[in-house]
């Protein structure tokens, strides 16, 4: 009834979900910071005042469901391992990427609010 599935090699389903989970966390972090800094605010300044008191109170969650993604993703990159699958390089530098960014989001979030909103003053 049950077969048993054999991983596949370099461009392999885990490869896949180290991507899928750097990403995800990527997204997770960017909504996190998303209290600090509204998105377009001179086109939505009432909707995103809205939005940015939703986000603060959801900011926690957010950054939590980031580190836990961001561990998901080293898990299956140690897992592929562990099953002789050699993780491709555009996901190796994706998960590497993806953890440098929460970790900057996560230690200077007032920061990163302050240097995007002189980049979008021009």
């Amino acid at each position: 009834m049950f077969t048993a599935i054999k991983e596949t090699g370099e461009a392999g389903p885990r490869s896949g979900r180290t991507i899928v989970a750097s990403l995800a966390a990527l997204g997770s972090v960017v909504l996190a910071s998303s209290c600090c800094l509204p998105l377009l605010p001179f086109l939505f300044a009432a909707g995103a005042a809205g939005t940015s008191a939703f986000f603060v109170k959801v900011r926690p969650f957010l950054l939590a469901a980031s580190v836990l993604l961001i561990a998901f993703a080293f898990y299956q990159r140690w897992r592929a391992k562990q099953c002789n699958c050699q993780p491709n390089l555009l996901s190796t530098i994706l998960l590497w990427f993806s953890a440098f960014i929460v970790l900057v989001f996560i230690l200077f979030p007032q920061a990163i609010a302050n240097l995007v909103a002189n980049l979008l003053a021009g």
